[in-house]
């Protein structure tokens, strides 16, 4: 062998160790581009699982800020007012609590309905398991809701006998369809229930809850207040009201809860007790529960003209279970709230 075929295999050899080191160190120090993506890419779909979802804070009733805004302006209350040889007052501060709870139940998008059954139009309810029998000899569940125009309540797990009565108009969240109940949760009474389709009105998920008119049993007052803004919200009347007297068999107490305006009437007729004849009307009716409106002085007959004003109108309760206002006032609430867009609050 020459020195020139010994020196070329020596450089053959010094090329192929060469470029075995080359492909080693790409293998085992480098990654390819292919991998590199795919790296990349996982370590992006791990980043964005784990991007928490933004949170909207609740508003406390601290944070409501009422100020006012009149759109009636008769018969307006002061904040504490006289009475006889005592005080009575805006329950501002309850008033916020319950504003509060109302802006933040649609904080999350939700179906809303109302329990329904006026006059038992959507059937007696079944009895509940414990009852007891109310001053006006009625079925009553052990809370003092009572049978006659409630809607029974169902625990999740037994959808044999219900467990309570929820009230007629209560707002309600829509949870769960199913074939012959929905699973719901009434605002006021709180907690998920079974329900029987035909006790629930759905109203939809875009309605917005703006407007809500606060009834005062202890201080016979009703104020009526619009939001403007989040924690916002502007009073835009504050008047001397009459709610329910519990006399038995025929008047009884206005109903304590958070409501959905039902409906409205121009003139609601009502009867004479215990006949069938009728008695007069009251005018511009807005109804929230059962046999409740709020509305206008009541005129008896056999006059027919309207009644401005009486004097016992923020006095006592007096009513079968309404609440009277100035027919002035009445007629405000029923040109100015909303069917089923407008929350009545029945205070104590």
């Amino acid at each position: 062998m020459n020195c020139i075929d010994y020196m070329n295999k020596i450089s053959f050899g010094i090329s192929i160790a060469f470029c075995v080191l080359c492909s080693c160190t790409s293998r085992t120090g480098q990654k390819s581009s292919d991998e590199t993506l795919q790296v990349d890419s996982l370590a992006q779909d791990t980043i964005a699982e784990t991007v928490a979802e933004p949170v909207v804070k609740k508003i406390t009733p601290e944070e409501i800020q009422i100020t006012k805004e009149l759109l009636y302006d008769k018969y307006t209350l002061e904040d504490t007012y006289p009475y006889k040889d005592t005080t009575r007052s805006f329950q501002w501060e309850k008033i916020k609590e319950q504003l509060a709870l109302l802006e933040n139940i649609q904080i999350q998008p939700s179906q809303w309905a109302i329990l329904q059954n006026y006059k038992n139009r959507n059937g007696e309810a079944p009895l509940v398991k414990n009852f007891k029998r109310n001053a006006y000899g009625r079925v009553a569940d052990t809370l003092g809701v009572e049978r006659y125009q409630s809607v029974p309540l169902y625990l999740l797990t037994d959808t044999v006998t219900p467990e309570r009565y929820g009230q007629d108009g209560e707002l309600t969240r829509f949870i769960e369809d199913g074939e012959n109940f929905v699973k719901a949760e009434p605002i006021f009474t709180e907690g998920e229930w079974m329900i029987p389709k035909k006790y629930v009105k759905v109203i939809g998920d875009t309605v917005v809850f703006n407007k809500a008119i606060f009834v005062d049993r202890h201080n016979q007052n009703i104020t009526a207040l619009e939001r403007t803004e989040k924690g916002k919200w502007v009073v835009r009347s504050m008047n001397p009201s009459t709610t329910g007297l519990h006399r038995p068999p025929y008047a009884q107490e206005t109903p304590l809860g958070m409501f959905v305006l039902q409906e409205k009437k121009v003139k609601m007729i009502f009867l004479k007790d215990g006949s069938k004849e009728t008695g007069g009307y009251a005018p511009y009716a807005s109804r929230f529960t059962d046999g409740a409106y709020i509305h206008g002085v009541p005129v008896n007959e056999p006059r027919k003209t309207q009644i401005e004003y009486s004097w016992s109108l923020g006095t006592t309760p007096r009513s079968h279970m309404c609440v009277r206002n100035a027919t002035s006032h009445a007629k405000f609430i029923f040109d100015w709230a909303p069917v089923n867009e407008t929350i009545i609050f029945v205070l104590e």
